[in-house]
């Protein structure tokens, strides 16, 4: 009686059963559903388009079949979180199941047609559900009701956010909001700004006031973060489009901008000390001269990345990790560099830092005074012990690929700035060609 009450249904409303997967369909299920992007839940995007809302899923089922659904955004809001003791997002979302289905594998024509035929109608119901939500008042992304501060968003992916670079990232929020503060025109976005109210033309001024506030290549790295979190805000359906769009920071990247520290004012800076003065700032500062460390290498090397015995430094640098094949950097080690290094204290274990530095404002602040107290007029940041390094071993006749090596870039785009701050390898080059005689 069941089965003839289910035939019954299928009849009035056109429903087709569909028939039972053999062990083959399931082999070739499972090749189909490696080409598509499945998520660890069965599940996949079907919507092309990243800015409609609701979203058009699939969920992948054990029968052949794929189940499709609606999901739709409902904006966020900050919850805060015990255990990390700090306010965290949290994005609203609610799905909505369609009742309809898709082969995963088609077989036939047929099913290739119903598959074909059952898409366009769930195409159809998700563009009548966007509909409504415009008409509701809530747009494409956000409630009307939910009034996000794009400042606060900002400050939220910072509390979240891991990486090496979080303080250029704090520097990004801090100059976005000074430039709010500073400019007229946008002074009245100093309680709040919603997303939908960054526009190109804000970006176009706000690009312009890194500029002017910024030497060097720190604009372009500023806006760099920022259109980071930008975009994140966009991949999460809080911004509906990219304000930063064509608008961009040129400079050339083959002049260098930094200042450099000369030999001989290395060796004065060497011989100046002052009251409580931090020998690890010092040394650490020292071996960044010599060896051309970034900060955040520096602060991370140990014991353990020194071979005492071949007389090397072997690190990855912090800033390619994860990102690039040429992120490993071996630099040999002569006497003077290992002296500076030291040995482990007693107790102490490899992995023990070798120069137990204080936070970057704070070596900053040191060096500023050391460089001060050596009488050297020029605005020396430690960066700048980087690029001193590979001016002065360029400018006493090493190979541009020797240097790139020792840097750890994985091309000469990147050292083939220094050669243009030297004078003297400039003036090698013309005396190279052959006598003019006339």
């Amino acid at each position: 009686m069941f089965l003839h009450f289910l035939l019954g249904i299928c009849s009035e409303y056109k429903i087709k059963a569909l028939p039972l997967q053999t062990k083959e369909t399931k082999n070739k299920n499972k090749r189909t559903m490696a080409k598509k992007e499945v998520r660890c839940d069965g599940t996949y995007l079907i919507s092309a388009d990243k800015t409609e809302n609701p979203k058009l899923y699939a969920r992948m089922l054990t029968d052949g079949r794929e189940s499709l659904y609606l999901e739709y955004y409902l904006g966020y809001s900050l919850v805060y979180n015990e255990a990390k003791d700090k306010n965290v997002t949290k994005v609203e979302r609610r799905k909505e199941p369609l009742s309809l289905y898709l082969w995963t594998a088609p077989r036939t024509p047929l099913e290739r047609q119903q598959n074909k035929e059952t898409l366009e109608l769930a195409k159809k119901i998700r563009y009548e559900r966007q509909q409504e939500l415009l008409e509701k008042g809530e747009g494409y992304r956000l409630k009307k009701d939910r009034q996000i501060d794009f400042i606060e968003y900002f400050q939220a992916y910072i509390d979240g956010y891991t990486k090496k670079d979080i303080r250029m990232m704090i520097i990004a929020l801090n100059r976005f909001k000074d430039f709010l503060k500073d400019t007229p025109e946008y002074t009245k976005y100093l309680k709040g700004i919603k997303p939908e109210q960054m526009d190109k033309d804000m970006m176009v001024a706000f690009t312009e006031y890194l500029q002017s506030r910024s030497v060097g290549e720190g604009a372009k790295s500023i806006y760099q973060r920022f259109k980071k979190v930008i975009h994140y805000a966009i991949e999460h359906d809080v911004m509906a489009k990219d304000p930063c769009k064509g608008v961009v920071i040129k400079i050339d990247e083959n002049i260098l901008r930094k200042e450099v520290l000369s030999q001989e004012e290395i060796k004065n800076l060497i011989a100046t000390h002052y009251d409580n003065e931090n020998p690890n700032i010092r040394r650490a500062f020292i071996m960044s001269l010599y060896c051309g460390l970034r900060f955040c290498d520096v602060k991370d090397l140990t014991f353990a990345n020194v071979d005492y015995s071949n007389k090397l430094l072997k690190f990855e640098q912090n800033k390619t990790k994860g990102h690039s094949a040429s992120s490993g950097v071996i630099i040999p080690l002569n006497d003077g560099i290992l002296s500076l290094i030291g040995q482990p204290k007693e107790g102490e274990g490899k992995d023990t830092p070798i120069f137990p530095l204080p936070s970057h404002t704070m070596c900053l602040k040191a060096l500023r005074r050391w460089v001060k107290r050596a009488g050297i007029g020029k605005h020396i940041t430690w960066h700048c012990a980087r690029h001193s390094f590979a001016v002065n071993i360029l400018n006493n006749g090493a190979n541009i690929k020797t240097v790139a090596s020792l840097l750890g870039h994985s091309g000469l785009k990147h050292t083939e700035k220094y050669t243009r701050a030297i004078d003297k390898l400039k003036e090698d080059a013309i005396n190279s060609l052959p006598e003019l005689i006339l």
